[in-house]
């Protein structure tokens, strides 16, 4: 990609309505046609996954990939598709997109390279140093399984994806190169980025350090539910923004946290049927051992490739990346000792709708409020900010 690279050519006019305002979206391809492209990859994944992935990661992805899915962004963030009319206005990419992508939660890449995609913007990503690099390995598979066509041409001459150390002077280059900057990872990380050199009209999207966790009512905990819980919990550990820090059993018993540990025990073969690493399984034990010393009652899951502990909302927090706390408490006090980097909160409550605990949930740092199975989905609002949506530049029709 050149050092001016830009998207292609404008090419198709999409009509949206919301209300009774009319929006026009300038995209350099057939919306249709590149979702269904997208789309057509679905059933050669369904054979099973790359070699890189895991069966519940390559599964988000074909659920990802689905046309109503992609087209739905485009509905969510303009409104209902709409045929004539006069228009209030007209969306038009901003140009190139560069990306750095986390230590953690690798799937995030190629979710993130597919939302941004559907601006047909070109995208030179980093990819975390220390992780797999499942953004490029996606890539890859999608170049190789796709026929012939304005996607495969896409993917193929605008998104350059590389894994480099964090003086690379790459870096450098592709704050310079980016009309908008997507950062995932650390604060430092985020600040780090921005001190690059760039186009003062460059736009920044930082997403920092954040925490979620998961509310929930032990009487209304199926074992499907349970075996979500701790699924949600599974993918990333701790480390993942969205996965949850701690479980809270609102208005529960410390007796009702010990059965819902059980309950997560019995599954864990199926919540977590690898073995861990040995490197994991020996931090377990020692943070375990650290628990206990803190005032946690501290399990080891199976394979010890976790460390379940009961407490109370007080009780110091132990570090970890597979430690997770279940505790009761009421909802005053879960909203009281919420961190001030909460982003998800993954719920299964009797009424998670109820007008005075949303009322509650809108007055915290809360970034997302969703069931529980939905913590970890992605889309095109993000930490409360409309990112993609600011991929655009808008253009006013008088």
């Amino acid at each position: 990609m050149s050092e001016h690279a830009g998207p292609a050519p404008h090419n198709a006019l999409h009509k949206f309505i919301a209300g009774d305002r009319r929006m026009g979206v300038l995209l350099p391809f057939d919306l249709e046609d590149w979702t269904a492209q997208w789309g057509s990859l679905r059933s050669s994944m369904l054979k099973g996954p790359a070699p890189e992935f895991t069966r519940d990661e390559w599964a988000y992805l074909i659920g990802f990939l689905d046309p109503h899915t992609l087209t739905g962004f485009f509905e969510q963030t303009f409104g209902a598709d709409a045929q004539g009319g006069s228009l209030a206005c007209i969306y038009k990419p901003r140009g190139n997109v560069s990306v750095w992508l986390p230590n953690n939660a690798s799937l995030l890449g190629p979710l993130t390279l597919v939302l941004i995609s559907l601006t047909g913007s070109p995208i030179w990503a980093k990819a975390g140093s220390r992780t797999d690099d499942l953004a490029g390995a996606f890539v890859r598979y999608a170049l190789a399984k796709l026929p012939p066509g304005t996607l495969r041409e896409y993917l193929s001459a605008h998104v350059r994806i590389e894994q480099f150390g964090r003086s690379d002077p790459r870096g450098a280059e592709m704050a310079r190169w980016a009309s908008s900057r997507v950062v995932f990872g650390s604060d430092a990380g985020v600040d780090a980025v921005d001190a690059l050199p760039h186009d003062p009209a460059s736009r920044l999207f930082g997403f920092g350090d954040h925490r979620s966790e998961a509310w929930v009512h032990a009487d209304r905990l199926s074992d499907n539910d349970v075996l979500t819980l701790g699924r949600v919990f599974a993918i990333y550990g701790r480390a993942g923004c969205t996965s949850p820090a701690r479980v809270v059993l609102i208005d529960g018993t410390p007796n009702q946290c010990l059965t819902l540990r059980e309950r997560l025990i019995l599954q864990w073969k199926r919540i977590m049927p690898r073995p861990p690493a040995m490197h994991h399984a020996s931090q377990n034990i020692m943070n375990s051992q650290l628990a206990r010393a803190q005032g946690w009652d501290a399990t080891l899951a199976p394979d010890n490739s976790a460390v379940l502990l009961t407490g109370t909302v007080t009780t110091p927090e132990v570090p970890g990346l597979w430690a997770l706390p279940i505790v009761p408490a009421t909802m005053e006090a879960c909203l009281a000792t919420l961190p001030p980097n909460i982003q998800t909160v993954g719920h299964h409550l009797s009424d998670p709708h109820e007008p005075g605990l949303l009322s509650s949930v809108t007055r915290t740092h809360v970034k997302r409020y969703v069931p529980l199975a939905r913590m970890h989905h992605f889309g095109a609002i993000w930490d409360g900010w409309e990112f993609w949506r600011e991929l655009f530049e808008v253009v006013e029709i008088g």
